[in-house]
């Protein structure tokens, strides 16, 4: 199926909209796209809009495990909003939910980062 990808840049935070399957065959441009943009516009905060994201494998929460270590060296958060039922339970059974907010949509993201949008 393979990974769309859509990121806005509002203020210090990005977000990234995942469609697709985020796996070991997409991971690597995705983390070096990521690291870029997170540098180039001193992203403090990280939004993971996982709406239409269809499957997640290990590759997968270890970019998102990198990606908070590089955000939290920064004071910064990452929120993940708007998680179907199979991409919920690989969170919390990966232990991201010790690492990273959950909010129910984008605004809410917002809302925990204490931003407005």
């Amino acid at each position: 199926m393979g990974l769309s990808v859509q990121m806005a840049i509002k203020k210090n935070r990005l977000i990234i909209r995942l469609d697709g399957e985020l796996d070991q065959s997409n991971v690597e441009e995705l983390k070096k796209k990521v690291c870029s943009i997170i540098k180039k516009y001193s992203i403090v905060n990280l939004v993971f809009n996982f709406e239409n994201l269809s499957f997640m494998d290990s590759t997968g929460i270890g970019f998102i495990i990198g990606r908070y270590s590089e955000i939290k060296r920064k004071g910064g958060s990452i929120v993940i909003c708007s998680m179907n039922s199979t991409i919920k339970k690989v969170f919390n059974i990966s232990g991201l939910k010790r690492i990273c907010s959950v909010a129910y949509d984008e605004v809410s993201a917002d809302k925990i980062l204490g931003v407005s949008a």
